[in-house]
């Protein structure tokens, strides 16, 4: 049976950790039929995240956490998908701001045919609830990448995606990145490397406590659209 790892990166979580750890186990033992686990991955904290998260780990079996000094999604992603030896590695946010029911087609697909597999917000079946200012945002990002990339996946920064583990042992260790722009970096790599990507339609609702700051985050990410563009990797 394959075996798949969620990992959930956080920071200062501690409010809502604890419900969405239970909400997506209780979907996972449902709906998906292969052997998985849970990982929190706390990448510096200040608050009682990381507590939440040992007694997550103490509680369930299946739940298993991990803990890194310094900030960054990217940076968290990185030790937790090289660490681990599952077949398929994935994250989501702990929102769950990405409806459940995409999970195990995602999953499906990296152990079918597919090398990488990305929710996406903007595919026309998807169903979206998010701000006109974020939606506008978003759409001219994704619209820049295809202009300068040439790339036909839509939505780069959704919070859901997933990877073979051939895939990940490869790609990760060349992502420079370690925030916010680690997922536009990794497809960037996919594509240059000619790995098939699957594109899966999403429910999604914005969270209102949100930690991303835009504009950094988008001046951020157009550096980093730079420094791949001229990149030989």
């Amino acid at each position: 049976m394959a075996t798949v790892d969620i990992v959930i990166p956080v920071y200062n979580e501690e409010h809502v950790l604890g419900k969405s750890v239970t909400t997506l186990r209780a979907f996972l033992q449902e709906h998906l039929k292969h052997d998985w686990r849970i990982i929190v991955a706390n990448n510096a904290s200040t608050d009682g995240t990381l507590a939440v998260a040992k007694k997550l780990a103490e509680r369930y079996p299946d739940v298993g956490y991990i803990h890194l000094d310094l900030k960054g999604r990217g940076r968290a992603l990185r030790k937790a998908w090289l660490e681990s030896r599952a077949d398929v590695v994935s994250y989501m946010d702990v929102d769950l701001s990405t409806g459940l029911n995409a999970l195990p087609p995602l999953v499906e697909s990296l152990l079918q045919s597919y090398d990488v597999a990305i929710g996406s917000r903007l595919s026309s079946k998807s169903e979206t609830t998010r701000s006109l200012k974020r939606e506008f945002i978003s759409r001219c990002y994704n619209l820049l990448i295809q202009a300068m990339f040439f790339t036909k996946f839509v939505d780069a920064q959704c919070g859901f995606k997933g990877l073979t583990r051939k895939a990940a042992d490869e790609l990760v260790p060349l992502i420079e990145d370690q925030a916010w722009f680690f997922d536009t970096e990794l497809l960037l790599l996919a594509v240059r490397k000619r790995y098939r990507i699957k594109v899966i339609p999403v429910r999604w609702v914005e969270d209102p406590d949100t930690r991303v700051k835009i504009f950094k985050t988008a001046v951020d990410d157009i550096k980093g659209l730079l420094r791949v563009r001229f990149s030989a990797k």
